[in-house]
């Protein structure tokens, strides 16, 4: 199984899974897009198996491009893990105190964000599609962090995984101008005459999203792996049927 592996230490396991022809259904990991829901939760316990743990520990939620999130405790365990219908509703950013639980996170393009607090062994993922950035998901998750649980920013560790790159990150005027109205994007911004488009790079602004934060910028990693170039990647740009990669993050129980 073709899985990049971001973070492996005694007290967390972080990581992205990519895409793969000799699994089912290419390493497709999303129940919402799929031929046959069977193959995909196969897949997900292939990679359970690979992080020592079962099927019933992921958490999953039913992603809509909002800037929700929520705390997940024990109570969620196995939540989308087999059955979209069980998946936490409306939801795009998850974090959790609970070691031995895994929350997931469904990517094709769009940036992943894997997290973790290395002092009180916090964890999180966020997906940040384009309107998830405009909406500034992780800007106010991890606003909600030090204000709510108290964390000091220094202590995070952030990775952005493979995502859209720039140059394939083609938009019209409307989502150019939403980007621009957060105040800090420019520079992470360009227009192409010749095709009459903006590009725009949404792993930058999700970067500047956490440095606005107060998360230091030496902190935070980025996969510059474009999903679309990459034969490793699931692109909903290039298609629209497109698989999802898996990104995750787990503490590790003592």
């Amino acid at each position: 199984m073709n899985t990049k592996i971001y973070v492996n230490n005694p007290k967390f396991i972080a990581g992205m899974t990519m895409k793969d022809e000799a699994e089912l259904e290419s390493n497709n990991m999303a129940l919402h897009v799929c031929s046959t829901p069977d193959d995909i939760v196969e897949n997900r316990k292939k990679l359970a198996a690979s992080l020592q743990c079962g099927l019933d520990r992921f958490i999953c939620a039913q992603q809509t491009h909002s800037d929700h999130f929520h705390k997940v405790t024990l109570a969620d365990k196995g939540r989308g893990a087999s059955r979209l219908e069980t998946a936490i509703a409306d939801t795009d950013a998850l974090y959790t105190y609970e070691p031995d639980l895994v929350l997931c996170s469904f990517t094709a393009d769009c940036v992943p964000v894997i997290f973790y607090n290395e002092v009180n062994g916090l964890v999180g993922v966020i997906h940040s599609g384009w309107q998830g950035t405009v909406k500034e998901i992780t800007r106010k998750l991890f606003e909600h962090l030090l204000h709510v649980e108290q964390c000091d920013p220094g202590d995070f560790h952030v990775q952005l995984g493979a995502a859209l790159s720039q140059e394939k990150f083609e938009v019209d005027e409307d989502v150019y101008l939403k980007f621009k109205a957060l105040g800090y994007a420019d520079d992470f911004m360009c227009y192409k005459p010749k095709t009459e488009k903006y590009h725009i790079d949404n792993q930058l602004t999700v970067k500047k999203q956490c440095e606005l934060a107060g998360i230091p910028s030496e902190q935070i990693t980025i996969d510059t792996t474009c999903t679309f170039k990459s034969a490793d990647g699931f692109s909903y740009r290039e298609d629209k049927q497109s698989g999802r990669h898996l990104s995750f993050i787990m503490r590790k129980g003592i």
